[in-house]
């Protein structure tokens, strides 16, 4: 039995409130139980400099923990004058994820930047935050054509994540802390609608997993996002 007392392939709740923040282009409160995050879509008419000139958009990511998120309270980034490395590895994976569902010519010379900050953290934290951010990204996108702004519809598919692991020698998916603290193995998975991979990140914390343990991760994975993707379906309709 896991802790949460969960099936293996069964997710936590999971609820995507949209339009959740006034001022910004795009937003969306995302719930995968207790790992809560606001996300926000931020359209400006500025790209970075290397990218002027070439007739593209660009999609980019900042992600950031609230002090209080954890158990014990996490120095703010800022005081600290610098981001860690696992914030910026957060970030530039939830920038690819959602730029590999966005045709970035069809955007024209804009920049669209989604905020992902953690109010509550138990786990999954990233997997909620891509997930949640297509939902800020794709409000954002339909401000723009309600202004006739685009011509076509940048955004080609949904894209979603989820964590599985192996704990205690199970397969499970989309763990909260308590698992993923004592997994075997830990694994994210990034994934379109159309069931195409887009990342995977799988590590053994204690022992090596074997080819047959990371087919059932992905079978989990494929199962899951497939709810997830129903869910950012219901959000946007």
């Amino acid at each position: 039995m896991r802790p949460s007392r969960r099936q293996a392939d069964e997710l936590r709740t999971v609820t995507l409130d949209r339009g959740v923040v006034k001022y910004a282009e795009g937003s969306c409160f995302v719930k995968f139980g207790d790992t809560h995050v606001l996300v926000t879509a931020t359209l400006e008419d500025r790209l970075p400099p290397w990218l002027k000139g070439q007739a593209r958009g660009w999609v980019t990511a900042e992600y950031g923990m609230l002090p209080r998120a954890t158990n014990e309270r996490t120095r703010r980034e800022a005081s600290a004058g610098k981001q860690g490395g696992r914030t910026l590895e957060i970030q530039r994976l939830i920038g690819r994820s959602l730029r590999a569902v966005v045709d970035l010519p069809a955007l024209g010379e804009r920049q669209i930047t989604v905020d992902c900050d953690v109010i509550q953290a138990d786990g999954g934290t990233r997997t909620a935050a891509i997930t949640g951010g297509w939902v800020a990204l794709s409000d954002c996108i339909n401000w723009m054509k309600a202004r006739d702004m685009l011509r076509g519809d940048p955004l080609r598919d949904h894209v979603a994540a989820i964590s599985c692991g192996v704990h205690k020698g199970v397969a499970v998916l989309d763990l909260d802390y308590a698992e993923d603290s004592e997994a075997d193995t830990d694994a994210n998975f990034v994934m379109t609608g159309a069931g195409n991979l887009v990342e995977v990140q799988a590590t053994a914390e204690k022992v090596p997993f074997s080819e047959e343990q990371l087919s059932a991760l992905l079978a989990l994975a494929r199962k899951g996002i497939g709810k997830l993707v129903d869910l950012q379906k219901l959000a946007v309709m």
